[in-house]
């Protein structure tokens, strides 16, 4: 039986345009035709981000998400009440960090105990993470550990373009250590399964090369695409899945944004978020691959610089919350 599936939004950082960017993202109507979205996070921050944005809609505290009332004009928000009332915008601090920390952890135990389809994240910070005692390079990293998942990745979308990494948070030298053919093979077969989920029966699969066009037969580099990409690529290939590579990565982004690609595996981070961030902040959405449950996120910072200034845009969240909507399964059940 299908069904709309139960969305978690997370606030993100107190301090940041999380709740400004949600509160914009529920005023609109379509949404709760899509799906049934409640926020995790503080109520007393949400009321502040209505104030500021004014924006008009009324707020429901809930203790499960089947409390929810999921109509048009009301947010409902499981309220963890975990910061103080003095909070300032646009400070990083070890408060509004473990806020951030508390607000995901509870969305990820709403998803081991079956109570959610997804899991839509509003930015943290990670310095005000880390004062909090929480010492993680950002969201993929606690959502693998909180649900004992090993193999993970982080996928980018965009208009016309998606993004799947080999390896993400770590200095170049530290990546192209960490890279090798069974890690490549494992992100191949990642975006193959969530592309097909999403209704693609066979994913197109480009794979970057790791040096200046794809290494140019030995003369660039020494031998990392030979070594850590290409047997990766071939066994992929031998299982049918639809790959080819590695490509040089300065034309491969504009063949995949043309079209003749679904999804393009990077080798590192800044290999895959440029191209991505070119394409606009505003409309970027981060998947995490691999987990047991959906979860995306917007693509951009917690924006101190402009929190509580009703200057945030709320394009990427409402992004987001299209994707997790779009690949969260209707048909599972879950637990009342």
């Amino acid at each position: 039986m299908t069904q709309k599936p139960t969305i978690a939004i997370t606030m993100g950082d107190p301090s940041g345009i999380g709740a400004e960017i949600t509160v914009k993202s529920l005023q609109d109507a379509a949404l709760y035709e899509q799906c049934k979205p409640f926020v995790i996070g503080d109520k007393k921050i949400l009321e502040r981000a209505l104030d500021v944005t004014n924006v008009n809609l009324d707020l429901n505290s809930i203790q499960e998400p089947k409390d929810g009332k999921y109509t048009h004009g009301t947010i409902d928000v499981l309220d963890l009440e975990l910061v103080s009332d003095d909070l300032k915008w646009g400070e990083v601090s070890a408060e509004a960090g473990n806020a951030a920390f508390h607000y995901l952890k509870t969305a990820i135990t709403l998803t081991n105990e079956n109570k959610i389809h997804g899991i839509c994240t509003a930015p943290l910070n990670k310095e005000a993470l880390h004062k909090a005692g929480h010492i993680y390079p950002g969201h993929t990293e606690i959502l693998a550990e909180l649900t004992n998942t090993k193999d993970f990745a982080m996928m980018l979308s965009a208009p016309d373009l998606r993004v799947i990494h080999v390896t993400t948070h770590i200095g170049l030298m530290d990546a192209i250590k960490k890279i090798d053919s069974e890690r490549v093979y494992k992100v191949i077969g990642m975006a193959h399964e969530t592309l097909q989920k999403a209704g693609i029966e066979s994913p197109r699969i480009a794979v970057c090369g790791i040096n200046p066009h794809a290494g140019e037969n030995g003369l660039f580099g020494n031998g990392e695409e030979e070594e850590k990409v290409i047997p990766g690529v071939e066994k992929a290939q031998e299982e049918g899945i639809n790959v080819v590579g590695p490509l040089p990565a300065d034309t491969l982004f504009f063949r995949a944004k043309r079209g003749d690609f679904d999804i393009v595996v990077a080798q590192y981070h800044d290999q895959g978020h440029g191209p991505i961030k070119v394409l606009g902040l505003e409309a970027g959405v981060n998947i995490t691959v691999g987990l047991p449950i959906i979860r995306t996120s917007v693509d951009h910072g917690t924006a101190f610089d402009i929190a509580g200034k009703n200057i945030a845009d709320e394009l990427s969240l409402k992004e987001a919350l299209r994707i997790a909507i779009d690949l969260a399964p209707r048909d599972k059940a879950l637990q009342e």
